[in-house]
């Protein structure tokens, strides 16, 4: 066999499992413009590459970034990662915390009281008391906008400034149906409990 040729054989025993179930396959590259998030394992440590000192993140590449704090840490807490995150509006970092002196969960034999929930598809749930409630359909109530946005987007030529702009006017759409989907699952479930 020629070097650099690879034997329909040995290509077929990469696909089979190893002792541990491990299959190595060919890599999968991935572009860079698909990668959305990296993390960062450690945080203001010495020899950490990214620093945060409550107002601004501190990179040893990019310099001092400033942030908007969404809520103070903690005394106490210690930041053990953080992960930026890049979505159709901007970049995000969660910060990863500790405390030693968080408490343990509660046993299951204290707990006084519970409500039955069932979720299904014609409503959205339904309690042991007999509420229900319907399902908002965010996408079906913005799918002509959403149409509209994609037929814009279709007629820029690809790649081009213009229809990058119409791209991050899709993507934007997406979050803002996504998020009105967290928000009312956030909203129902702090009812509930």
């Amino acid at each position: 066999m020629k070097p650099g040729k690879v034997s329909a054989k040995s290509r077929h025993e990469r696909l089979i499992p190893d002792k541990t179930g491990k299959r190595g396959g060919r890599p999968r590259f991935k572009k860079s413009g698909k990668l959305r998030s990296f993390c960062f394992s450690r945080v203001n440590h010495p020899k950490a590459v990214i620093k945060f000192d409550g107002k601004q993140i501190i990179t040893t590449r990019l310099g001092a970034i400033p942030v908007i704090v969404h809520r103070p840490i903690p005394d106490g807490f210690v930041i053990k990662t953080a992960t930026i995150t890049k979505t159709a509006d901007g970049y995000y970092v969660s910060l990863s915390l500790e405390d030693k002196s968080v408490p343990s969960l509660i046993p299951t034999d204290n707990i006084k009281t519970a409500v039955g929930i069932d979720v299904g598809l014609k409503e959205f749930l339904t309690t042991n008391t007999g509420e229900t409630v319907s399902v908002p359909n965010f996408y079906r109530k913005a799918a002509s906008n959403l149409a509209r946005k994609q037929g814009q987007a279709d007629r820029k030529e690809i790649s081009s400034n213009n229809w990058k702009k119409a791209q991050n006017k899709i993507a934007r759409l997406h979050q803002h149906i996504a998020r009105k989907r967290e928000d009312f699952h956030v909203h129902y479930c702090s009812q509930v409990s």
